[in-house]
């Protein structure tokens, strides 16, 4: 049911992952289900850090604005399950849908804008040959695997010199040439069905009948509970425009072809602001949070280098921001994007298109419309909406912080950010006697109130060492003979292995400083 097809520093990532519980196969054990994960112990600790941290930041700890006034951010969470007109209303279930296509033979399923196509051309001598047209799925690895296959399909009909791939887009190709392409999984040409298109909303049904008034959705992303509760937010909180609502969530897309380990999954987490501004000042709140949000992703551990701010063209802008200031995705480098890189966060100019959306199909004008009693104006308010994964994220953190060193006990080692380690200290006792284990245990317990860490007693100093290298932890302190008599213990730094004493009274104030 479920396949993951990596390769390289991935193929090491995604291994870590599983063995040392960071992520699993959903319902693995009976074959998993293809676009669904599991974080395990360490991975659920390491999301809910970059979730907290997202939260804190963007609600809780308020930043001045354009005006230099303070940014005024509240919360809300939504239900999953809404009235369907909700999602007619926003246009998803009229236009939320991708073209696809079946593959009669292999009964693969494909995204038909998302395979990309070049004609086969030899050379024998003078002359030049087609032999026809194959397709591969768009990547930045596509002209190796395209170059790969048509090679060996060349080997059956005689000797030539394969000319390199130029690529078409498979939806751009003419009819006639559709009905005659390879697929990415066969060595049959002409055994892709025509595009059609494919609602990406999971549907289900509410109440006793499942018959067509009980049909619902599952959310295809977490803004349009947002934007519903528009007038209930301003009527309960002491917010006025700038302003912004918050929310994280579980949302849900029929992807056809899952991909890429978790960065492209069926049931994922979202981390999203719908910053509320007066039309005049969308241009300027834009550029504000386009500049906040690609510092945030820096200041948690992802390094410049492999990050970047990209300003979407004007064929990519989705329907509500063509007519706005425009729509930028932070982006980063992973293993299977590189060179290239993956959308880890948006950032879009909505105007006022959601709220015009749900005043005409509620019927209820007022309700979407904000009030400026100092201003005597009433209006539809532009929405700035920066957009993060939070799975995606966690992806990012993983692939960041893996390094391979043959110096270490385990050859690798994750430099989490401590901010986002999912272990903030293991303490180890050098010994499992004289008094050790008591003071480690001890230790344990104060610091367990604050931080998520773990006692470790088994096996040698080393290999304890190793555990904690693999599970990103920053810090390491021991409890050694001369802690039973001078009160100090030792402390191991991650990522320059360097060691240090000190007091083990000032072990609490030393993580506080050090995780921040």
């Amino acid at each position: 049911m479920s396949e993951i097809k990596v390769s390289g520093k991935m193929e090491k990532i995604v291994s870590l992952c599983k063995r040392r519980g960071f992520i699993f196969q959903s319902s693995e054990i009976y074959g998993g289900l293809n676009g669904f994960w599991d974080f395990g112990p360490l991975g659920v600790e390491l999301k809910r850090n970059l979730k907290e941290a997202w939260w804190y930041d963007v609600v809780r700890a308020p930043v001045p604005g354009i005006d230099g006034n303070l940014i005024d951010i509240v919360g809300v969470d939504c239900s999953i399950v809404m009235n369907p007109k909700v999602w007619i209303a926003s246009g998803h279930v009229g236009g939320f849908s991708d073209p696809m296509v079946d593959c009669r033979e292999t009964k693969n399923r494909y995204r038909a804008d998302h395979l990309a196509c070049s004609e086969m051309v030899i050379s024998q001598g003078d002359k030049t040959q087609s032999m026809g047209w194959l397709g591969v799925l768009e990547g930045d690895d596509m002209v190796a695997v395209w170059t790969k296959k048509a090679g060996k399909l060349m080997k059956k009909v005689g000797k030539g010199e394969l000319h390199p791939p130029t690529f078409t887009p498979y939806m751009a190709l003419p009819g006639s040439i559709q009905g005659t392409v390879i697929g990415p999984d066969t060595d049959v040409p002409g055994t892709l069905t025509e595009p059609r298109q494919f609602n990406l909303m999971f549907k289900t049904f509410v109440g006793a009948l499942e018959d067509p008034s009980a049909i619902a959705y599952l959310r295809p992303e977490t803004a349009q509970g947002i934007f519903a509760n528009f007038r209930n937010v301003i009527d309960t909180s002491r917010v006025k425009v700038p302003f912004g609502i918050a929310q994280m969530g579980k949302a849900f897309r029929n992807e056809v072809t899952p991909r890429n380990y978790i960065f492209r999954s069926r049931e994922f987490e979202q981390m999203e602001l719908e910053f509320f501004v007066h039309p005049n000042d969308a241009k300027a709140w834009y550029d504000f949070w386009r500049k906040q949000r690609y510092n945030w992703w820096q200041s948690i551990g992802i390094s410049g280098q492999n990050l970047r701010l990209r300003e979407q063209t004007k064929d990519e802008l989705a329907h509500y921001a063509k007519e706005g200031a425009g729509s930028s995705d932070v982006e980063y480098r992973f293993p299977f994007t590189d060179p290239g890189f993956g959308e880890l966060e948006g950032i879009a100019h909505r105007t006022d298109y959601d709220l015009r959306q749900h005043a005409e199909h509620s019927g209820q004008d007022e309700r979407f419309k904000y009030f400026d009693q100092e201003n005597n104006e009433r209006y539809f308010p532009h929405i700035i909406e920066p957009s993060a994964g939070a799975d995606r994220g966690a992806l990012a953190l993983l692939c960041e912080a893996y390094e391979d060193d043959p110096n270490r006990p385990s050859g690798v080692v994750m430099k989490f950010h401590p901010r986002m380690a999912p272990l903030k200290a293991g303490i180890f006792p050098l010994v499992d006697k004289d008094g050790m284990p008591e003071v480690a245990r001890n230790l344990y317990i104060d610091l367990k109130k604050k931080w998520n860490v773990q006692l470790d007693v088994k096996q040698s100093i080393g290999k304890r060492y190793a555990r904690m290298d693999e599970a990103g932890t920053p810090f390491c302190f021991t409890i050694d003979t001369q802690t039973m008599s001078d009160q100090t213990v030792t402390v191991r730094h991650r990522d320059t292995l360097q060691q240090e004493r000190i007091a083990i009274a000032q072990v609490p104030n030393f993580l506080s400083t050090q995780i921040g």
